[in-house]
């Protein structure tokens, strides 16, 4: 992307998405770190937003007292360290402006910052003063404008999040503060403090009960529960006053060389640090699947609702899997192709194909698809392929079928040249009859790629023939009537013999096919174990950190001698903890629940398959 694009319009008091910008994103199939920054307008947000693009311009830098930035743009460029992602640059509309007049989707957009970004920039001017935690009023206001799950989407109490604001720890971004126009000096009486501890200094929470103190600490504690990963940023002024309105057009070199180290350090910072944007259940979200979420979100606002990360997840995943089903089969259908131009083939190069195509549409399936908890959509693909399948095994058995009558038909038409002719219509004729008919049959074996139908149309061709041949039998003067016998049962036993060699092509076509099929059914369910595992694990790992965090909080809060709001933050773990059950979190649930469903599954999409083939291919 070469410059900056409105991802969502904020026009008339109404948030619209801009179709273009959904466009791009749903073209973009990398996973995506999504940094968005948001802050009191005027503030220099875009100035860090073109320094993470590592452009000089990009994102508009306004040089007189209006906001320049309406609604959110974004910004995708290749992320500078980490191969196969995208960076995506989300500039917000400046909180606060005056010029709005109304000011009501100032808490939305700070919203959807949130839910779309794996890292949040805070920006704000001056120092960390009581003003400057008040500006992050939104923060105190977001349960009753982002749900964690479905059950509570519904409602406006927090209480019905089960385990509280640890839930909002799971799916929230990092947290970055980013001071500008910084002049003090990082003191807290008389001694040096880093940036981290200025920011720890300024959340910290006042003792004591009383409406004042209330009101200190809300904020104070939203941050603090909500971001428990925190870090900041202080930077000097950059130039002159005199030169600011001339920032983006001004050579790094002129700024000040303490401005550029921050600055530095800052970009340093979000690249290493910014995790892979994730959805609830851990799953990695591509530029397509932010997309999804943009449209989900926005839609959910423009309808007077509040965003729930759980219906979201759930409706994205609903469009993804399906696609995934289509792009596994379309995977499947080109990898056999190949071998389709080759028809007819043996069944052992058909099911090769067969088993390699079917194991690139698994995998195919399972990098797009996620949350399949039931394998509904895994199974939808079992039977598309085994629709396709069984179809390609008609296909390669009519043209077996075609190619053998085919050359069975050139072969014999010059022995019918010489009942023609009447050639064995003679004494002894029956002998050269029968010498010409098994070099005849010799020549057809000697063929190669007839096919999977080459015994079956053999055998047919040879009971066509039977009454072709007794006929010429019966007419030999040279022969005795016994000897006629003699031949008579010695061509029963050859059409018998004939029989079998077809029933058994018949049968090893059959296991080839049932086998193929018992192969393709476990490696869907191995893929599908491996990536459930993965997910889980995933989900734990979430887990774990966002406990981490809360029981890291108490043990701050104990500290600093806040006992009663430490008490209250282990009940929330506590709930949280129950929230995120065992049995769920470890394999004996895949085992016991989850793959057995998915089996069945299988079973089902087997006995469709075996169905068509009986119906079909075996049957003619």
């Amino acid at each position: 992307m070469d410059s900056p694009m409105c991802l969502v319009e904020n026009a008339d008091g109404e948030l619209h998405v801009v179709p273009g910008a959904i466009k791009y994103l749903m073209g973009l199939n990398q996973q995506v770190i999504v940094v968005a920054v948001v802050g009191l307008y005027r503030t220099g947000k875009s100035y860090l937003m073109n320094k993470l693009a590592g452009k000089r311009k990009g994102f508009a830098l306004g040089a007189t007292i209006q906001s320049k930035t309406k609604g959110i743009w974004m910004w995708c460029v290749p992320h500078p360290e980490k191969r196969d992602h995208t960076l995506v640059l989300l500039d917000t509309e400046g909180l606060g402006d005056v010029e709005k007049g109304d000011s009501k989707n100032d808490a939305w957009i700070f919203s959807l910052a949130i839910l779309l970004s794996s890292t949040l920039v805070y920006n704000s001017r001056g120092t960390i003063d009581n003003q400057a935690v008040e500006n992050l009023q939104y923060v105190s206001e977001l349960t009753e404008r982002i749900k964690v799950n479905s059950s509570s989407a519904a409602s406006s109490s927090h209480d019905d999040e089960e385990g509280g604001d640890a839930q909002f720890v799971q799916f929230f971004p990092n947290f970055v503060w980013a001071i500008r126009d910084f002049t003090l000096l990082l003191e807290i009486d008389g001694r040096n403090v880093t940036e981290d501890e200025y920011l720890e200094h300024s959340l910290e929470l006042r003792k004591g009960g009383g409406k004042k103190n209330l009101m200190y600490n809300l904020p104070r504690e939203c941050i603090r529960n909500y971001f428990p990963s925190r870090k900041c940023f202080v930077f000097p002024t950059p130039t002159t006053p005199a030169n600011m309105p001339h920032l983006d057009s001004m050579d790094e070199a002129d700024l000040c060389g303490s401005f550029r180290k921050v600055a530095d350090t800052f970009c340093r910072f979000i690249f290493q640090e910014s995790r892979t944007k994730t959805v609830k259940g851990g799953h990695k979200v591509t530029g397509r699947m932010l997309g999804h979420l943009v449209n989900t979100y926005v839609e959910t606002i423009a309808k007077g609702s509040v965003p729930c990360l759980e219906n979201a997840v759930l409706a994205m995943a609903q469009i993804e899997n399906q696609a995934a089903v289509d792009e596994g089969l379309a995977v499947y259908q080109r990898g056999m192709e190949e071998v389709k131009a080759l028809f007819p083939v043996a069944m052992g190069q058909i099911s090769a194909h067969h088993l390699r195509s079917d194991h690139q549409a698994t995998q195919a399936f399972m990098k797009r698809s996620f949350k399949d908890e039931n394998g509904d959509f895994l199974k939808a693909l079992a039977v598309a392929i085994a629709k396709h399948y069984a179809d390609l095994l008609n296909q390669n058995e009519d043209a077996s079928e075609k190619k053998c009558a085919s050359l069975l038909e050139k072969l014999s038409a010059p022995m019918a040249q010489k009942i023609k002719e009447g050639i064995y219509a003679t004494p002894g004729g029956y002998e050269l009859y029968c010498n010409h008919h098994d070099n005849m049959v010799a020549q057809y074996r000697a063929e190669p790629d007839k096919g999977v139908r080459a015994e079956e149309i053999l055998e047919q061709f040879l009971k066509e023939k039977s009454l072709e041949k007794n006929s010429i039998l019966q007419a030999d003067k040279k022969l005795t009537e016994n000897e006629k016998k003699i031949h008579e049962e010695k061509e029963r036993s050859a059409v018998l013999e004939q029989e079998k060699k077809a029933a058994e092509e018949k049968r090893l076509e059959m296991e080839r096919t049932m086998e193929d099929d018992r192969r393709s059914k476990d490696e869907k369910l191995k893929q599908m174990e491996d990536k459930m595992k993965e997910e889980m694990k995933q989900q734990e790992r979430d887990f774990h950190r966002a406990l981490e965090c809360k029981m890291q909080e108490q043990k701050d809060l104990l500290e600093k001698g806040h006992k009663e709001k430490a008490d209250l933050m282990r009940q929330e773990i506590e709930e949280f903890k129950k929230s995120n059950t065992p049995e769920k979190e470890g394999g004996g649930f895949l085992e016991s629940t989850v793959m057995p469903v998915l089996r069945i599954g299988l079973d089902a999409a087997n006995t469709f398959f075996q169905y068509k083939l009986m119906r079909g291919a075996f049957m003619k």
